[in-house]
């Protein structure tokens, strides 16, 4: 190996029953580097980083790692934690009821007495060290998300990792944790250690990267320095387009502002998470609600679905009162919400392409009135279709899609409820740039259908290419609403810090 290279990976090949994840994929990293992993959902990134720790074992190829001699052999996560290969997740694996300390050193003390004071001192020095604002002694659930991941990336710091695998590490992060972490990661980089950056978001690529490798489909497009790689060019070839068609990536089409009727209306509503605000939206209006993460923005869909207890308010629909106080209800008054957590609200792991679609629509229809297979299977193909679901089969079970095409399916189980009104939660959180890109592009035609889209995302670029109002909110109040020539990024931010407008 050259003397810079801390890991190689040469004709990586990893199979799966009717489809080819990886097709002879190289990867190399160098020691002080940020390398950015990038692709489309299904590109085959999560396969070979997953190829790397040792959760699937490789069907071809060779991966060395520095002072490792020969090729190394890895056949489980431990394997690969064994040769200073480390990972952190977007989901934090840590103990949330355990101190920091005990986070960083379980499953590593030795011996039948354990001195948690030598160990707490040891933490207290590596997280001074590192710059992380924790203690030893704070329990986990404490932190912020930030801080918890970076106390994961302490814990792989002191067990001398030279590769340090970050798998979508600022999804949930609000701006100044984001540079708190990148703040961490290019100290480590200064330390020599190679870091493998996985992430949906163009602008940090660019921020905090030094090369880029981009798979499609599962292969290896290229890998490039970071400075030599335009940003749309970076995005042509995750799509495997042509720059000239691209056009359509800089401007999704126009956007509705909804015709006069009021299909829904709230006065006064508020949860046992939000606090009371009005709101109504038109026919066929595309809006959203923006602001900081904790603003309130999530609580208030909540609150109109019915997903939290709802306390107060009072509700109109096409012009008649109604009472909402859970998502059957909601469900049964024509609004389908698809929420922020795919994975904790939206999913059911276990179950099949098929089974997801249809849930939503059966649970309208009632248990004892059951869908049959022929119906199911005919609305499942439909939708995979209409919204080119990526699966193998209907039967393939969830949680074996891409992030992306598990938020399709989501999608898919609410259009196949015909609602009047949608609400739209982080719908492209963590997926790609193209699935990303036919998700505004179906809200905008669900819109021209008379659809009304409540549209909520942490990107401010992409509301505004995609909502035609905007609620701003801080600290669960709502604080301006913006249209028209006020849709602008500059206005927005000045908004939610309170500012002149």
């Amino acid at each position: 190996m050259q003397n810079d290279v801390v890991l190689k990976m040469r004709g990586i090949v990893k199979q799966f029953p009717g489809t080819r994840a990886l097709d002879h994929v190289d990867f190399t990293l160098r020691k002080g580097e940020i390398h950015a992993l990038m692709g489309e959902n299904g590109a085959g990134k999560s396969t070979l980083i997953k190829v790397l720790t040792g959760v699937y074992g490789k069907d071809a190829g060779s991966i060395w790692i520095e002072g490792g001699g020969d090729e190394a052999h890895i056949h489980s996560p431990q394997d690969a934690q064994n040769i200073g290969i480390s990972t952190v997740y977007q989901e934090i694996t840590l103990c949330p009821n355990l101190t920091v300390a005990e986070n960083m050193f379980i499953g590593r003390t030795s011996g039948s007495v354990v001195h948690w004071k030598d160990y707490e001192k040891r933490a207290d020095e590596l997280l001074k060290n590192l710059g992380i604002p924790a203690r030893a002694k704070q329990e986990l659930s404490r932190c912020s998300l930030a801080v918890q991941q970076m106390v994961a990336i302490a814990r792989a710091v002191d067990m001398k990792c030279k590769v340090l695998i970050l798998d979508e590490p600022t999804s949930s992060l609000d701006d100044k944790e984001v540079a708190m972490l990148f703040g961490l990661m290019r100290d480590l980089k200064a330390r020599g250690v190679g870091i493998v950056f996985v992430t949906h978001f163009l602008e940090q690529v660019y921020e905090v990267s030094d090369r880029i490798t981009v798979l499609r489909n599962g292969q290896l497009v290229g890998e490039f320095t970071t400075e030599e790689l335009p940003q749309v060019e970076l995005v042509a070839k995750m799509m495997g387009k042509d720059l000239n068609d691209l056009a359509d990536f800089e401007a999704v089409g126009e956007k509705s502002t909804g015709a006069n009727e009021v299909v829904y209306e709230a006065s006064g509503l508020s949860s046992s998470e939000c606090r009371p605000y009005d709101f109504n939206i038109r026919r066929g209006e595309v809006n959203g609600f923006t602001g900081l993460l904790g603003s309130g923005r999530s609580e208030s869909v909540r609150a109109i679905f019915g997903a939290d207890r709802v306390t107060g308010g009072k509700v109109r629909i096409k012009g008649k009162d109604v009472k909402i106080t859970n998502p059957h209800e909601a469900m049964k008054n024509g609004i389908g919400y698809l929420p922020e957590d795919r994975k904790r609200d939206g999913i059911i792991a276990d179950l099949s392409v098929r089974e997801n679609i249809i849930l939503a629509l059966q649970v309208m229809k009632g248990f004892f009135h059951p869908m049959s297979k022929a119906q199911m299977t005919q609305f499942a193909d439909e939708y995979i279709k209409a919204l080119k679901i990526k699966t193998a089969s209907q039967d393939t079970p969830i949680k074996s899609l891409s992030g992306g095409n598990q938020q399709k399916v989501i999608l898919a189980r609410w259009l196949l409820t015909h609602p009047d009104y949608l609400i739209l939660d982080e719908p492209t959180r963590g997926i790609d740039v193209g699935t990303k890109l036919e998700i505004q592009k179906l809200v905008l035609k669900l819109a021209e259908e008379n659809m009304s889209v409540t549209f909520i995302s942490s990107e401010i670029e992409e509301m505004l290419r995609t909502c035609s109002r905007l609620i701003v909110m801080r600290d669960r109040k709502i604080v301006g609403e913006l249209k028209g020539e006020q849709l602008t990024q500059s206005t927005v931010m000045k908004t939610i810090a309170g500012g002149e407008q």
